[in-house]
């Protein structure tokens, strides 16, 4: 009878709880706790300083709720400690310290995430490991890219929007010249195209939401990869409506109110809203087109 109910008791019991999380596992989890602080503190200040990565805040959050939907399975698998996660951890607690030792936020960035994906396969092994690699790849959405890559696609942007806008201005009848990224309007008053209208906020935020959307609702590595290449034209081109529309503006009422004003702070929230919901209209669009053949993976 006793050893029936020691049995029982192990059975029944949480994975976290079973024998074998010691305590030198706590302390190592609080020493990476500790570690990290530095790497969040520099991201988070990237995130609140720069408005294209302004959803940073909330890429964790979205992570952790994606886990929360394996946790079934997860339930079912005690786990299975994994001395290569050790080594993972050393590993990466180099490169995190070479990040912060540089001032390179994306490199410290990238070696937290590699703590959570080490820890995992430290505690609970490759089966978790695997269960949970999308939140676990999900967070590298906020890490900040290097400025030395953004850079080049912000300037092609730029020129893009102004080639294009001009270009669609005149077609419809708006007597605009463009000169580089400076539309001159019949006036005399200019718009520069700058960073901030680029489109760069839209693209490099709607594609986590569309990666988000697409891992959730869709079925198949193809039919996911068709919602996620969606968010490029969607996104440019709802940037460019919304440069169209502050031209049209400044026309008519003056550059300063078409720019300066709440109006140009809303406009671009508006067009944001807009292409968030032509994502979803496209999802809903595959989904009718292409019926699902059974239950999705990440449920």
């Amino acid at each position: 009878m006793v050893g029936f109910d020691e049995t029982a008791k192990e059975e029944t019991a949480p994975a976290d709880l079973r024998p074998g999380f010691l305590g030198r596992d706590w302390a190592l989890l609080g020493a990476l706790v500790f570690v990290s602080i530095p790497g969040w503190r520099a991201m988070a200040g990237v995130w609140s300083g720069v408005d294209h990565y302004s959803h940073g805040f909330a890429i964790p959050l979205m992570a952790l709720w994606a886990a929360s939907a394996k946790r079934r399975t997860l339930a079912r698998e005690p786990g299975q400690r994994d001395q290569l996660g050790l080594g993972v951890l050393l590993g990466v607690l180099a490169v995190y310290g070479l990040g912060l030792a540089a001032e390179l936020v994306w490199l410290a960035g990238l070696g937290i995430v590699g703590f959570v994906a080490g820890g995992v396969l430290y505690w609970k092994g490759r089966v978790w490991l695997r269960e949970l690699a999308f939140p676990i790849g999900y967070l590298l959405f906020m890490v900040p890219i290097p400025d030395a890559w953004l850079a080049p696609v912000i300037v092609r942007l730029q020129l893009f929007v102004s080639t294009v806008g001009a270009a669609l201005l005149q077609f419809f009848g708006e007597p605009v010249l463009r000169a580089g990224n400076v539309l001159q309007l019949p006036g005399g008053e200019e718009l520069f195209v700058a960073e901030a209208c680029s489109g760069i906020t839209s693209l490099v935020t709607l594609i986590p939401i569309g990666v988000f959307l697409a891992y959730f609702t869709e079925l198949g590595l193809l039919r996911r990869a068709l919602l996620v290449s969606t968010v490029v034209p969607v996104a440019l081109a709802a940037n460019l409506v919304r440069v169209l529309i502050t031209v049209v503006v400044a026309e008519r009422v003056g550059a300063r109110v078409a720019t300066e004003s709440s109006l140009h702070e809303w406009l671009g929230l508006a067009t944001y809203v807009v292409a968030c919901f032509i994502l979803l209209g496209t999802g809903r669009v595959l989904r009718r087109w292409w019926p699902d053949s059974g239950p999705l993976p990440a449920s």
